[in-house]
């Protein structure tokens, strides 16, 4: 069977890229799958995450300008449709523009769209992000199959086109971890959405009350080194930031906390990933995807969306509470299983053969 995937690039460090990473060279290496996946502007260059030799690569330039870009994006994807002629073309793109390509490409092969985001992040952008949200609901039905990652991101969409599969774990863990190191991780690009505003103030009390327990965040910094300048602001000593570190699994392994402070969530990779290190989450219930992974005080915390007290009580139990911690962390493991890359690729695989 012959699969494209078309996306803006996989160059990036996000939860997107490494899905796609390990989805695609599984279904290749595994399935036997024909996997081309189609870039914009050479970003499958120098990627982050390892793709499979076997995958088939291809770019199309895409100009600046908003009508050139349009003529240029749908003209890149024509061509790659009319020379590959896939049985299935599945859109990974958050965006608006992919929503439209059902109805603009000419090809009999079947579409699906991945949302790994939940519409919670357009909403945030004002009026814009609510227009978008309205294009994309009406859109999302011109789709085969639409798949989301958790049950609770269905109620953001209408049509009967919702499939529900969840992200696959990119790797597992055999190590016990001891949890006992004094130090505690949030894994994620430096944007509004992520909430490091709201983990630092939190963090502040934390460090106030045990200096001798660090905060570790590895991810891409924004332009203007926002969360960098806050925590200067705050006079926090015990935090550091780090870029995105690849296999992230190494640091989690040495951490003995995980923290999600998101805003909102499309699934929640590094919730699964520390899961499968053995170590306990906390994460706000945000839109949409923690709800589904973390059970609530039994593998880990899941807070009121936005409370920071009950965030900051929750961080502070896990640190007091070793034995909590060793407990949550030890359900948390085995509760990761129902991720594994095996069971995903077939849910997949019957999917496409489905259509």
């Amino acid at each position: 069977m012959k699969l494209l995937y078309v996306t803006n690039g996989i160059n990036g460090a996000g939860g997107l890229e490494r899905v796609l990473s390990v989805k695609a060279s599984y279904l290749a290496e595994h399935y036997n799958y024909d996997v081309t996946i189609l870039v914009l502007n050479d970003a499958h260059l120098n990627p982050f995450y390892e793709f499979s030799p076997k995958i088939k690569f291809i770019s199309i330039e895409i100009s600046s300008s908003t009508l050139q870009y349009i003529e240029s994006y749908k003209k890149g994807i024509q061509d790659a449709a009319n020379v590959i002629q896939p049985d299935v073309i599945s859109v990974c793109d958050d965006g608006l523009k992919g929503f439209f390509l059902p109805r603009i490409i000419q090809t009999n092969a079947k579409w699906i769209y991945e949302r790994h985001a939940s519409l919670e992040l357009n909403r945030q952008k004002g009026w814009l992000g609510k227009l978008q949200v309205r294009f994309m609901r009406k859109f999302s039905v011109s789709f085969d199959a639409f798949v989301v990652l958790t049950k609770s991101n269905v109620k953001e969409w209408k049509g009967n086109n919702i499939k529900v599969i969840p992200n696959p774990l990119s790797f597992g863990s055999d190590q016990k971890n001891p949890l006992d190191q004094k130090r505690i991780i949030a894994v994620g690009s430096h944007s509004y959405n992520k909430g490091y505003d709201t983990l630092l103030a939190i963090w502040k009390n934390i460090e106030n009350k045990f200096p001798d327990w660090q905060l570790d965040i590895y991810g891409k910094l924004d332009a203007n080194t926002t969360y960098l300048k806050l925590a200067n602001d705050l006079g926090l000593s015990n935090v550091k930031f780090h870029a995105p570190y690849n296999p992230i699994q190494e640091k989690f392994e040495t951490s003995s906390l995980m923290v999600l402070p998101s805003r909102s969530e499309g699934f929640g990779m590094v919730l699964i990933e520390a899961m499968a290190c053995g170590v306990p989450c906390i994460s706000f219930d945000c839109p949409a995807g923690p709800r589904d992974i973390i059970t609530n005080k039994v593998d880990g915390f899941l807070v009121p969306n936005q409370n920071s007290k009950a965030f900051q009580q929750a961080i502070v139990e896990l640190i007091e509470n070793e034995k909590l911690r060793i407990e949550m962390g030890t359900i948390a493991q085995r509760s990761a299983t129902r991720f594994s890359l095996e069971s995903i690729a077939q849910q997949w695989d019957n999917l496409f053969k489905s259509l």
